[in-house]
Parts: C-alpha cells; sequence; structure tokens
C-alpha cells in the first residue's frame, strides 16, 4: 500500500467548475431548495435522497452545495471518505463530541488543549450535558490507559499541542482507545498537511478552518472529517448535532476558503521552513526556544515517523521569556518598534502572530491546570508568517533579544527564570 499524500489526493478530487463553466465553482446562496417532483421532498426528509443519492438539497442549515463540495476538499486533504464545515473551529468541536456521547458519558483528554476546548470540557459539558473528562498527559501512554473507565467514549487530543508544541502518539492513541471500543478525536488545527491523524488510527479529525486551512485571517469557521456515516448522523433530521444545534457555514466563507486550498501545501511550507530556521538559531543562542523540528525535541523522532515529507515540521514556536512582563515587553518591542510581528492570537495568518499563552489563548484554565500543563507565565507562541525576507525577521528578532540582554555580546542566552 502506497503512501498517503494528500497533495495528491486533494488533486484527485473531481473539480467542481461554476453553473457557466467557470473554473472556480458557483456559490449557492439559497437558503433553501426547490423539488421538481412534489413526492420527492418527503423522500430528503426520510433522508432517503441527498446530495450524494439524487443530488438534492432541502435547506441550507442542512446541506448547502458550496459548503458541501468545500467538505469534501479538507476531507481530500485528510484522507477521509467524507468531511462537512462548521461556523467555528469549536463547533466543530463540540457536535462532535456531543454526537459521540450522551449523558454520563465520559471523555478522556489531553491535559495542554486549546483554552476554549478545555472550558468546554471542563466546565461546560459536564454542567449542560452531564458529560465529564479526565484530563491527562497524553504523552505519557500509560496515564492515559489508567484514565479510561466503563462510560468512556472519546479520547481527545491536539496533534500538536497548543500551546506547548507536544506531538501526540496518534498510532498509540488510537490503540487504546479501540481497546475500550471509543473513538479517538483529534484537532489536526496546528498540522494540516503535516500530519494526516486519520491515516495513523484517528476516528474524526476537526479543524479550526481559521487558521492554517483559510491563511488570511478573515474567517471563522471549522470542520469535521471521518467517515461518511459519521458526517451523516452529524447532519441527521432528528438526532444530528451539526442539523439541529446549527452552528452552519455561511456558503460565502465556504467559497473563500476553498480557493485558498490549493496554495496549502506551498503555504505551510514556507511557515515551516522559516519556523525551523528561527527555532535553530534560538537554539544556537542557548534560549529556551520549543519547536517540534528540533532533534532535542521530545517528540521530534515521533514527529518524523508520522510526518508527510515536503511540509516542514510546522509553523509554530514557543520561547519562554521567564515572566509575564518579560513576555510582555518582548512582543510589545518586536511590534511597535521592529514590526517583526502582531501582538494577536490565532495561527496561520501571513503575518507573524505572537501571544502570551497563560494570559490569552489559554486563560480559560485555572493556575493549577496552567502548572499542570507545562503553560507557564512567560510563554511566548509565534505563528511564524512569510512577509519580509527571513534574514530581515532574524535581525528584527535578534535586535530586541540583545535590546532585551537576553543574548550577550559572545551570542550566549542568558538563563531565564
Amino acid at each position: 500500500m502506497s503512501k498517503f499524500d494528500p497533495i495528491e489526493s486533494f488533486a484527485n478530487l473531481r473539480h467542481e467548475f461554476g453553473e457557466h463553466g467557470g473554473v472556480n465553482m458557483s456559490v449557492e446562496a439559497s437558503t433553501t431548495f426547490t423539488v421538481i417532483d412534489p413526492t420527492t421532498m418527503p423522500e430528503i426528509f426520510q433522508g432517503h435522497l441527498g446530495p450524494e443519492v439524487g443530488g438534492c438539497y432541502l435547506y441550507g442549515r442542512h446541506f448547502n452545495p458550496t459548503v458541501y463540495v468545500l467538505g469534501r476538499q479538507i476531507a481530500a486533504y485528510e484522507g477521509a471518505e467524507a468531511g462537512y464545515c462548521t461556523a467555528s473551529g469549536l463547533s466543530a468541536i463540540a457536535a462532535t463530541l456531543m454526537q459521540l456521547c450522551d449523558t454520563g458519558d465520559h471523555v478522556v483528554a489531553s491535559r495542554t488543549v486549546y483554552g476554549g476546548t478545555f472550558a468546554m470540557l471542563h466546565d461546560y459539558l459536564p454542567v449542560k450535558a452531564g458529560i465529564t473528562t479526565t484530563f491527562v498527559d497524553v504523552s505519557d501512554l500509560a496515564a492515559v490507559e489508567r484514565a479510561f473507565a466503563p462510560g468512556t467514549r472519546v479520547l481527545f487530543c491536539e496533534t500538536v499541542s497548543n500551546p506547548t508544541l507536544r506531538v501526540a502518539d496518534i498510532p498509540g492513541l488510537a490503540a487504546i482507545a479501540h481497546c475500550h471500543d471509543a473513538y479517538l478525536v483529534v484537532d489536526n488545527t496546528f498540522a494540516p498537511l503535516i500530519i494526516a491523524p486519520l491515516q495513523h488510527g484517528a476516528d474524526v479529525v476537526v479543524h479550526s478552518l481559521t487558521k492554517f486551512m483559510n491563511g488570511a485571517s478573515d474567517h471563522i469557521a471549522g470542520a469535521v472529517c471521518g467517515t461518511t456515516a459519521f458526517i451523516m448522523k452529524l447532519m441527521d433530521l432528528h438526532t444530528g448535532s451539526l442539523m439541529l444545534l446549527g452552528p452552519t457555514m455561511d456558503p460565502l466563507v465556504a467559497f473563500d476558503i476553498s480557493l485558498r486550498l490549493p496554495h496549502l501545501g506551498l503555504r505551510m511550507a514556507e511557515h515551516s521552513r522559516r519556523a525551523s530556521t528561527l527555532a535553530a538559531r534560538l537554539a544556537a543562542l542557548e534560549l529556551p526556544v520549543v519547536y517540534p523540528g528540533l532533534p532535542d525535541h521530545p517528540d521530534h523522532a515521533l514527529l518524523l515517523r508520522l510526518a508527510n515529507p515536503d511540509f516542514g515540521h510546522g509553523g509554530v514556536l514557543t520561547l519562554d521569556l521567564g515572566t509575564r512582563e518579560r513576555a510582555f515587553e518582548f512582543m510589545n518591542r518586536l511590534q511597535n518598534e521592529h514590526r517583526f510581528g502582531l501582538m494577536a492570537v490565532s495561527l496561520g495568518f501571513s503575518e507573524t502572530l505572537m501571544s502570551c499563552s497563560a494570559a490569552s489563548t489559554s486563560s480559560e484554565m485555572p493556575d493549577d491546570e496552567l502548572e499542570k500543563a507545562g503553560i507557564r507565565p512567560g510563554l511566548v507562541r509565534l505563528s511564524i508568517g512569510y512577509t519580509g525576507t527571513l534574514e530581515q525577521r532574524w535581525l528584527q528578532l535578534r535586535a530586541v533579544l540583545q535590546d532585551m540582554g537576553l543574548i550577550v555580546g559572545s551570542g550566549v542566552g542568558r538563563v531565564l527564570g
């Protein structure tokens, strides 16, 4: 069996032409869809007809042709049977968990996840749905195994953890989940194309398309990929979480994102190339940089085993400045004195985006959970962009490090505490 290639998979997908033969697909802006024969509508409502059977559509909250095509495109990149897109990444996660779990069920989740995901699992779902979660270090497979209970239905992790950049052992986690008749759900937002979790045993992949997939920081969007049967369950008229909770993607958003997907591979490779170079230079200065592409990263060998070639090791690195105050000064100088990047959350933009995770994207976590997750107060997450030249950005970064006294004349970084 040949190795999965996401670029080939995407290229093999049927191209959708516009209504009048345009090279781009048309935007279907209708909220509702007509039928020629009145007997067709009951067949759609009963689930006998749909986009794949009969080419029938019902209502924009159920399926929209433009959004449906985007879902197929995302699924092709993941090597999934099917996919569908949502109004946000968090809605994709919520709908997936609500579909797989019932009241009284249990989730085992990575201790280090995006703050919004943590809040949903830790605070929202127990109160609103009676679904509880045990958080563990998913790098410790024995701890993951111990966390399972009779009611565990889902094991949830991120391919690359936000913001600590640990790489999940997806084959190992899948083996544990499947041994307990549970589903492995993986958030692949940080590593599109780099890793295809479904090819390593995951059951469902979710994305915040807002980030690398879209790449322009102008749309909020999400996606769910898995089996055709699972996607159909999500859209079921009676029990489907996407259908009934209603996180509907706007077809204009779907059209915009679809136009950007063909150059995702080029963007990921350049994000990774620049992040890798900057991380290596920071490491050479003996500064506390974390990047999965560095040989001394604890999951470097694992990443090499899981990664598809040609896309590098990711576009995100972290630098621990020791204290929140020093982290704020660092980001302030980079943005306002040197125009190195922007102080903003999110990932995958053309400009470098910088945030102090404990005070922003992980701030939903209480202090004790931040400590357990290894998210220190001075940890700065940098999503490396591709504007300007690489040398220009390195000189700006180095200048700030020198101005702050974080590297001395010999070029060796001082210990940050």
